[in-house]
């Protein structure tokens, strides 16, 4: 059994509608949610121009390799409404793949760590809120460590 970190989030629609569908679609297709953060809002990274988001962070339990939890996330991300047309554009939900156990893996379909994981306060405040002491893989470091050390100065806070 695998854990794996995922992050989701959206800032289209009723947003925190659809990241309880998400929660819901993860059990049945991923495996157990073994934990979850508070939902939180934050700005919009990467493209600044749009509506805030909302973004969860879960623990799963799975017997899914990496690349069959990316397809599965992806088939929950178009279930719930996901039209993919700009590079970080406003979305009804986003499903990130954050760390898979302490896999390190760069293909073409997926990268994990996340790459952007330790840039993204969005995601490294709820991961530091859930599992402070997690060590990313490839930094060597804490979350927590990671956190204070970010440069993006983007709000997060509890929704």
């Amino acid at each position: 059994m695998a854990l794996v970190y995922l992050l989701t989030g959206s800032n289209k629609g009723n947003c925190i509608t659809l990241l309880k569908q998400a929660q819901v679609n993860i059990v049945q297709k991923v495996g157990n949610i073994i934990a979850y953060s508070k939902f939180y809002e934050s700005e919009a990274w990467g493209k600044e121009d749009q509506a805030n988001f909302v973004n969860q962070v879960l623990i799963v339990e799975t017997l899914l390799a990496p690349l069959a939890v990316l397809k599965e996330t992806q088939t929950i991300e178009d279930l719930l409404g996901r039209v993919r047309t700009e590079k970080w554009g406003s979305r009804t939900m986003d499903i990130d793949l954050l760390f898979y156990n302490d896999l390190r893996m760069d293909t073409e379909r997926l990268t994990l760590p996340h790459p952007y994981l330790h840039q993204r306060r969005f995601t490294l405040v709820p991961l530091v809120a859930l599992r402070k002491n997690l060590l990313h893989p490839v930094w060597k470091k804490t979350v927590k460590v990671l956190l204070e050390e970010c440069e993006d100065e983007l709000g997060v806070w509890v929704y």
